[in-house]
C-alpha cells in the first residue's frame, strides 16, 4: 500500500484533515517533544537565523523553531494546502513565522537565502529524497546547517514474542504511512552525496508500555488496513485490537520505534 504522505497534495481532503489532527497529537507527545528539543539544541541557531522547515505539516516544529532565541524568521513549506491552512491558523500572532504550499524537491526560493534547513520526519515520505537534500543545499548559505530527524521505521514493533500476530498490524501501518522505512540506514550517504558535511548523529528511542497512545494507533490502523485489503476477516481484526488493549490493561504492552537525528553543514566556498 503506498505512503499517503508521499502524494498528500492529491489525497482526499477528509484524509488530509484527519492526518493534520494526527500530526498535532504526535507533536504534543512528551517523548516526541523531548527528541525534538534535543536535536534542535544540536542545531544551535544563532544571530536571528532564517530557518526553512521543509515538509512542515501543520507547523508544530516551525512554531517551536520560532520560539528559539537564536531564530529570527521561520518559513514552512508543505505540499498539502490543508496542512498549510492549519499551520497558518495555529500560528496566528507568532511573529516571524510564515507558511507556503510547495514541493521540497523543487523550491521556488533564491540560492543561499537561509541559514538553516530542518527536515522533521519528512525524508522517509519523499520519493527521490536526494532531490530534497539538493534543494536544501542550494537554498542554504555557505556555512549554513541542516537538521534531519527521521524514524528508522524498519524497527517499529509492538511484538512481545516471535511471530506475534500484533506485529503484522504495525507492519501494515508502516507500509501505508512510510514510503521508505529503511531510509535512516542510508541517511549519512545520501546527505554526504548532496554536498553536506555531516557533523553529528544521534540515536533516539520512542518507547510505550503503559497508556500506549501512538503505538495503539499502529495496531488499529494496521488491523483496519489488513481487513480492508481482504487479508483478515473483520472479526480477526477486532480480535487483534482487543488483544492489544488487554495487554495494555495488564501492563504487558510493548511498543518501540528507533529514531535518528543528524546535523550537517554546507562547506564554505
Amino acid at each position: 500500500m503506498p505512503d499517503v504522505y508521499a502524494t498528500i497534495a492529491s489525497a482526499d481532503e477528509a484524509v488530509q484533515e484527519r492526518l493534520a489532527e494526527v500530526l498535532e497529537l504526535r507533536a504534543a507527545d512528551p517523548q516526541q517533544r523531548a527528541m525534538l528539543e534535543t536535536y534542535l539544541e544540536d542545531l544551535a541557531p544563532v544571530g536571528g537565523a532564517r530557518v526553512l522547515d521543509l515538509g512542515c505539516g501543520t507547523g508544530a516544529v516551525a512554531r517551536t523553531l520560532a520560539a528559539l532565541p537564536g531564530v529570527g524568521e521561520v518559513v514552512g513549506i508543505d505540499p498539502s494546502s490543508v496542512f498549510i491552512g492549519q499551520a497558518r491558523r495555529l500560528s496566528e500572532g507568532i511573529a516571524g513565522l510564515s507558511f507556503e504550499v510547495g514541493d521540497g524537491r523543487a523550491l521556488g526560493l533564491p540560492d543561499g537565502s537561509f541559514d538553516a534547513v530542518v527536515l522533521h520526519t519528512v525524508l522517509c515520505h519523499i520519493p527521490e529524497p536526494e532531490r530534497a537534500l539538493a534543494e536544501a543545499f542550494r537554498v542554504v548559505r555557505d556555512g549554513g546547517r541542516l537538521a534531519i530527524f527521521d524514524g528508522d521505521y524498519a524497527t517499529s514493533t509492538v511484538a512481545a514474542y516471535e511471530n506475534d500476530p500484533l506485529q503484522g498490524c504495525a507492519e501494515a501501518t508502516i507500509a501505508a504511512l512510510v514510503h521508505d522505512p529503511w531510509l535512516a540506514r542510508r541517511l549519512r550517504r545520501l546527505v554526504s552525496e548532496a554536498g553536506w558535511r555531516v557533523t553529528g548523529m544521534r540515536s533516539h528511542g520512542y518507547l510505550e508500555t503503559t497508556d500506549p497512545g501512538y503505538s495503539m494507533t499502529l495496531v488499529d490502523r494496521g488491523a483496519d488496513s489488513l481487513v480492508g485489503a481482504g487479508r483478515l476477516g473483520a472479526e480477526a481484526g477486532e480480535a487483534l485490537k482487543s488483544e492489544a488493549r488487554r495487554r495494555a490493561d495488564a501492563d504487558e504492552f510493548f511498543g518501540h520505534i528507533a529514531y535518528v537525528s543528524m546535523i550537517a553543514e554546507r562547506p564554505g566556498s
